[in-house]
C-alpha cells in the first residue's frame, strides 16, 4: 500500500494542486490529509472541494477548527483570516454544495488509526493544538516522552510544518539527513511529520509532503527514485536496513507558482501581507 500523506494545505491551491499533479505520477493507492485545509490562504472553498475529492479522509487541524467554530489562541493574522475563511463558505449560494462542503469540516476526525500509525494534526498529547518542534527532542525530554508513551509505535502528525522524523531515542532527522527517506524499523518508535503543502516553516517555501510505502518491493523503489529525476532517497546506514521490501517513508519537495498565490493574498484585504511575505520566505 502507497500512501501519500500531505498537510497544512492553509488554503493554497496552487500548491495543493502541484502536489496533486506529482502525487499523480507515484502510482499511489491513496491520499490522507493531516488537518489544517484551511486558514492563512486564499482559496480555502476550492482546497476544501479538492481535499474532500481527492483523499480517502481527513483530519481536524487548529485552523480547520477556527473556521468551523471559534479561532481561539490565534494571532491578529491567523484570527482575522479564519474570520474572513467562514465568510467565504457562507456566500455559497447553492444549498446542495453549502451544506456538503459544511458536512464534510463537520466531519473531520481528531485522530485515525491505521495499521502500526496513529495520526494526529498535532501530537497525540493534545492532537488539534499541541506542537511538536525539532528542537523539543534536545530541549524537552519529559514531553517527547509523554508523546512517545501515546503511541504504540509510529505516528504521523502535521501542524509544525516542518518535514521530518521524531525517533524515540529522542532525537529529529530532517529529511536532509536522511537523503530523503526513513525507513521504518521495528526497534524503534517514529513520529512522522510529512511537512506542510502551503506553507512550509523550514525555511524552503517549496511545497512538502510524503509518501508511505508499507510494502514495497523492487520496482516500485526504482520507479520512485527515477521519478525524482535521479534525486535518489536511499536513508543513511541508521535508518535504511538492507533489503528492499523494508517499509519507508519518502519525502518530496515541489516548486509552485508562490507569486500568484501571494498576488491573491494581497488582494483580500483581510488576509495579512505579512502572511505574503512569510510565504515566500518558507517561515
Amino acid at each position: 500500500m502507497r500512501t501519500a500523506i500531505i498537510s497544512d494545505i492553509h488554503a493554497n491551491l496552487e500548491a495543493l494542486q502541484a502536489v496533486f499533479n506529482h502525487i499523480d505520477t507515484q502510482n499511489v493507492d491513496r491520499i490522507i490529509c493531516l488537518g489544517d485545509i484551511l486558514g492563512y490562504g486564499p482559496n480555502p472553498v476550492e482546497c476544501v472541494d479538492l481535499i474532500a475529492e481527492r483523499c480517502e479522509w481527513s483530519l481536524m487541524g487548529n485552523h480547520d477548527f477556527g473556521a468551523l467554530y471559534e479561532p481561539t489562541n490565534f494571532n491578529q493574522a491567523a484570527e482575522q483570516a479564519a474570520y474572513w475563511t467562514r465568510a467565504q463558505f457562507e456566500k455559497e449560494t447553492d444549498q446542495v454544495k453549502a451544506a456538503k462542503r459544511w458536512e464534510f469540516l463537520g466531519r473531520l476526525r481528531v485522530r485515525v488509526s491505521f495499521g502500526d500509525f496513529l495520526c494526529v494534526h498535532g501530537t497525540p498529547r493534545r492532537p488539534i493544538n499541541e506542537y511538536l518542534f525539532p528542537e523539543d527532542a534536545i530541549n524537552s525530554p519529559v514531553k517527547m516522552q509523554q508523546i512517545f508513551e501515546r503511541i504504540d509505535k509510529y505516528c504521523l502528525v502535521g501542524h509544525t510544518h516542518v518535514p521530518g522524523v521524531f525517533t524515540d531515542e529522542p532525537d529529529f532527522y530532517p529529511p536532509d539527513d536522511l537523503e530523503g527517506r526513513y525507513r521504518l524499523n521495528n526497534g524503534e518508535k517514529a513520529i512522522i511529520n510529512p511537512g506542510s503543502v502551503g506553507q512550509p516553516r523550514d525555511m524552503d517555501p517549496r511545497a512538502s509532503y510524503a509518501i508511505l510505502d508499507d510494502a514495497p518491493g523492487a520496482n516500485q523503489i526504482a520507479s520512485s527514485d527515477a521519478a525524482r529525476g535521479g534525486n535518489k532517497a536511499q536513508g543513511d546506514a541508521k535508518h535504511s536496513p538492507k533489503g528492499a521490501d523494508s517499509p519507508y517513508v519518502e519525502f518530496f519537495r515541489l516548486d509552485y507558482d508562490i507569486d500568484a498565490v501571494v498576488e491573491k493574498i494581497h488582494a483580500v484585504p483581510q488576509l495579512s501581507d505579512w502572511l505574503a511575505e512569510r510565504l515566500k520566505e518558507g517561515r
